[in-house]
């Protein structure tokens, strides 16, 4: 199987060769652990995920090493303990494990290696200290800056920039100390409020872009196959990585290949608090949308096009999902089948979700067209979406699971509750508000004298249920 991939360095879809098919090794910028993650950092997550899955489908599980960083020191984090009076400690541990179970509900398996940058300070100072005794960074007023204008020839051709129009650019810190406007903090100062360590250059932390560099060289060595994130980590952030991990190894190559997503949006716009269109992860799973279903509106677009996450596009992903759990049943889960090679093609072909979705619903359509249900082809199906995260329980704990993700048996219990009353009243009209706010959200209300019990059907909106009681 031959995988074809975007190289974000040389603009081109190239075929993906491995510098060693037996350890095939990826490199993914993780959070910086200071609160929930939004919908849009789930994005290379999910994207990622799926080319983790497509890479142990190729070359073997056993073959294939990924990594994931959190970013635990940073000054968002300070900001964040400074507001709350809360440790630095306590809020990374709780963050880190927020995100972890959000990622999870969305279907994501953990990489090989998820390193903490605090974990990385003795391999970060290491790098540092290499690097000015290599003429590439400098020590300034407790500062040490990577010289951009000591590697030339290399900054810039990530992002396609030209050093002089980056000056200009925005996003350049401007400091006193810089011998260049482009020079970059790799480590800085920090007051006694601060986290810290000591160093040569006195007690402080390290800048951002110096955590990748030492924990992708530690845990994949010099060079590697692969380099992913969101696309607004192209510039600087990236651009520094590589700059860095160059001059510091220029015998290695740093990552071969370099692979950015899109960006996301919500109901065509772009997410802002102040448009109060800005969701987290937990938000929705909050508001009942199985996790599932998230993955599923994500996967619809090309990774490297822009999503638009809409409530429209949610009840079709729950609509779907549902008849595909009918076309699987409560079959197992079968690794040892082949999985449909057309959808196995659409992914190596630069990871064509879309595609791949396409040949899942054509196998769903499929086995509810055929004359009665077939086994064979429930496992075939199951096997398939499983290299999309997609159909990861049995079509009763799919059922299940929405009903306690969207609170149905706690409504159902009320709505019991008022019919025995309405009973005995005579009182209907709050059984029947109920009852059609249940229906407006696409839910099947069936009542009998034993118990209420609620199905989500077609164009199921857990959004609709917020609040009602």
């Amino acid at each position: 199987m031959t995988i074809w991939l975007t190289n974000t360095a040389t603009r081109t879809k190239e075929e993906f060769t491995p510098l060693d098919p037996d350890k095939v090794r990826m490199y993914v910028c993780g959070p910086t652990v200071y609160d929930r993650a939004h919908i849009g950092n789930a994005r290379p997550v999910i994207v990622f995920d799926v080319l983790y899955r497509l890479l142990r489908h190729v070359y073997g599980a056993e073959h294939v090493t990924y990594v994931r960083n959190f970013t635990d020191v940073d000054d968002k984090i300070n900001a964040r303990a400074a507001d709350t009076g809360r440790s630095i400690g306590d809020i990374t541990e709780e963050t880190t494990r927020w995100y972890l179970e959000d990622m999870a509900a969305i279907g994501a398996l953990e990489p090989t290696h998820m390193p903490r940058a605090t974990a990385y300070i003795t391999e970060m100072i290491a790098m540092i200290e290499d690097l000015i005794a290599k003429g590439h960074a400098y020590e300034a007023e407790g500062h040490v800056l990577f010289a951009v204008d000591s590697w030339e020839e290399g900054y810039g051709k990530l992002s396609g920039r030209m050093v002089d129009d980056m000056i200009a650019g925005a996003r350049v810190e401007v400091a006193p100390y810089k011998r260049n406007p482009m020079d970059f903090v790799m480590w800085k100062p920090s007051s006694d409020d601060q986290p810290g360590w000591h160093s040569p250059w006195g007690r402080g932390r390290p800048g951002w872009h110096i955590e990748c560099s030492a924990m992708a060289y530690d845990l994949l060595g010099d060079q590697f196959d692969i380099h992913g994130g969101g696309n607004d980590l192209m510039f600087p952030h990236h651009e520094n990585e590589i700059a860095q991990s160059c001059c510091a190894h220029p015998e290695g190559g740093f990552a071969q290949v370099w692979m950015h997503n899109e960006m996301l949006q919500v109901e065509g716009r772009k997410m802002s608090k102040s448009l109060g269109n800005f969701f987290t992860v937990h938000d929705l799973l909050e508001q009942g949308y199985p996790g599932e279903v998230i993955r599923f509106v994500f996967l619809s677009t090309h990774y490297r096009k822009p999503m638009d996450w809409t409530e429209a596009k949610a009840r079709e992903a729950f609509d779907m999902l549902n008849y595909y759990y009918e076309a699987v049943g409560d079959v197992p889960l079968d690794l040892s089948l082949k999985p449909d090679d057309l959808l196995v093609k659409a992914l190596a072909n630069d990871l064509n979700t879309w595609e791949a979705g396409q040949q899942l619903h054509g196998a769903a359509v499929a086995q509810h067209a055929m004359s009665g249900w077939s086994e064979e082809r429930a496992l075939k199906l199951k096997r398939s979406a499983h290299l999309l995260g997609l159909l990861s329980m049995t079509e009763t704990e799919w059922k299940q699971s929405i009903r306690r993700g969207a609170d149905l048996n706690k409504i159902g219990e009320h709505l019991f509750g008022l019919r025995q009353t309405a009973m005995e009243t005579k009182d209907f009209s709050e059984v029947d508000r109920l009852k059609s706010a249940l229906i407006e959200a696409g839910v099947e209300v069936r009542m009998s004298k034993e118990g209420v019990e609620l199905v989500p059907g077609a164009g199921f909106d857990p959004a609709k249920l917020e609040g009602l009681e």
